[in-house]
């Protein structure tokens, strides 16, 4: 009798690990998820590209990883270098009322990220400060209109989906450890122009009712000239200056975005 209940025991236990594991693999399966965005999202800056040309596509990008974390099988990767919000809304094609979980990173480049840090490495410090001035106009006035056409397209083309807007760090630690680069006055003002990113990014997400990811805060402590970067300065090829490195995918964006997805 007690050899029956032994078994019919052991037989009960197999049935409910095959029952966890079945679920476990639905649950995977069951996830859509579409990663938009710019170079950011793409992971510029953290090598291993792949066959994903100029969209440098990287295997340790924060989009990669989380798929590879939960073992989702329905993964399209469409961020790509250099994406405004008109890229972003050609790649939002690959959105549809089956995707459920999407990430999406932009507004850099529409406000000339590029530009300002050309302007701030060859120019004098009132150049750079009034670089970053004309961009924070412009992304106070018009990046909104931009972003909220965007984020109205992802809702109408995943209705069913998750929605998940990532910001963009601050780059330098004032007072840090740099002797050399751009000065302080030029760090600070470039600092501010992160700040207004975030906050215009952020608010417009907001209204758009999807979650937010702040970055900046994860990033404090690992900006560039602190003890332990988590991003490029200016580097070779050039496109990778000023990205997040491979710490700066893993341990910046990756736990930034598991801390709201769980």
């Amino acid at each position: 009798m007690l050899v029956k209940t032994f078994r019919s025991l052991a037989v009960f236990v197999v049935a409910a690990l095959v029952l966890v594991g079945s679920a476990v693999t639905a649950s995977a399966q069951a996830v859509s998820y579409v990663a938009l965005g710019d170079s950011y999202s793409s992971g510029v800056g953290a090598g291993d590209y792949g066959d994903s040309g100029a969209c440098k596509r990287s295997a340790n990008a924060y989009p990669q990883l989380w798929a590879d974390a939960r073992g989702v099988s329905d993964f399209q990767f469409n961020a790509c270098l250099g994406a405004k919000t008109g890229d972003v809304l050609a790649q939002s094609d690959a959105l549809s009322e089956a995707t459920t979980f999407v990430t999406v990173s932009v507004g850099g480049n529409d406000a000339g990220f590029t530009d300002v840090m050309t302007d701030c490495t060859l120019g004098g410090d009132q150049a750079c400060v009034d670089r970053v001035e004309d961009a924070k106009t412009y992304v106070n006035g018009t990046l909104p209109g931009l972003l909220d056409d965007v984020y109205s397209t992802l809702r109408s083309k995943a209705p069913n989906a998750e929605i998940v807007v990532l910001g963009y760090p601050r780059f330098y630690q004032l007072g840090g450890s740099c002797e050399a680069g751009l000065s302080e006055a030029k760090r600070e003002a470039i600092n501010s122009g992160a700040d207004t990113l975030a906050d215009v990014i952020g608010a417009r997400a907001g209204a758009a009712g999807f979650t937010f990811v702040d970055v900046r805060e994860p990033f404090t402590g690992h900006e560039i000239c602190s003890p332990d970067w988590w991003l490029n300065s200016l580097t070779w090829p050039v496109d990778e200056s000023y990205h997040p490195n491979v710490n700066g995918q893993a341990l910046g964006y990756l736990p930034a975005l598991e801390a709201v997805t769980g």
